[in-house]
């Protein structure tokens, strides 16, 4: 169950499959960014589908494997559309984006049950950072998805908190809008488990307005959530009902969304 594999913060595991992609690039990335930041993955990776290069198949790859991770559905077609990533990759920052992809697929399979794959998702997450260059715009990625092997799979925060202040770092450094908002997000729930409310609550205030100024949709009902979790009330309660809102006009994505905006039952 992908409950299993939250943290104390509140960050589920459907939220944590940030992609390489954010849009911008003309016409056709802007049409990607509109379909993928409202949940619909399949159709930003149709419009992909017929682009030629490995560039376009790794991108077309990531928006299913992200569908995977907020759905729960879809490993078969995020699977095929990851080989043939693979099968196209030649540059070594290719290769790497595309192991990048397969560990975080292998990831996302293990702590949604799945299927276990972590032993796969280290290797590749491995793989990936043997063929990326450290000044590579991807290495920010493959840093913050090692900093959730270290915290969802090997129970090791303080190695977490290291690959996502570096992760951290790279996404400013790359200006890479809504991966910092995931940065911000996990630190912010890392503070969270050790007590520290404040850092935690600006953290997760970050994460929200870059989402929220991205026009992130499908990742804003989670960050509302999470800033509920370090908020006191009535804001907290307020914080819970706009994410309400916003999930259920997604139709129940992300999925694992669901058991942390149930209300809690009633005493007997």
């Amino acid at each position: 169950m992908a409950d299993t594999a939250m943290s104390d913060s509140g960050s589920g595991t459907g939220e944590l499959g940030t992609g390489a992609f954010e849009g911008g690039g003309g016409p056709l990335q802007t049409a990607v960014w509109r379909l993928r930041s409202r949940g619909c993955w399949a159709d930003a990776a149709a419009l992909l589908e017929a682009r030629p290069g490995a560039g376009a198949a790794l991108q077309r790859a990531a928006l299913l494997v992200e569908r995977c991770l907020f759905t729960e559905q879809g490993w078969p077609e995020a699977e095929e559309a990851l080989r043939g990533a693979e099968a196209l990759a030649k540059e070594d920052d290719e290769r790497g984006g595309a192991a990048c992809e397969r560990g975080h697929l292998a990831y996302a399979s293990t702590v949604l049950g799945v299927r276990d794959r972590a032993d796969e998702a280290r290797s590749a997450l491995g793989r990936a950072a043997a063929l990326l260059h450290p000044d590579s715009a991807n290495r920010p990625l493959l840093d913050f998805r090692r900093g959730l092997i270290a915290e969802h799979l090997s129970d090791s925060p303080q190695s977490a908190r290291a690959a996502y202040r570096r992760a951290h770092e790279g996404a400013a450094a790359h200006r890479k809008p809504l991966l910092l908002s995931f940065t911000w997000r996990h630190l912010a729930g890392l503070a969270l488990r050790e007590g520290e409310l404040a850092e935690a609550r600006h953290g997760f205030a970050e994460s929200l307005r870059i989402r929220e100024e991205l026009g992130y949709l499908v990742g804003t009902a989670p960050a509302l959530a999470a800033l509920a979790d370090a908020e006191p009330e009535p804001e907290a309660t307020r914080l819970r009902a706009e994410a309400s809102r916003l999930f259920h006009l997604l139709d129940g994505v992300p999925t694992w969304l669901a058991s942390q905006l149930s209300p809690p039952a009633a005493a007997v």
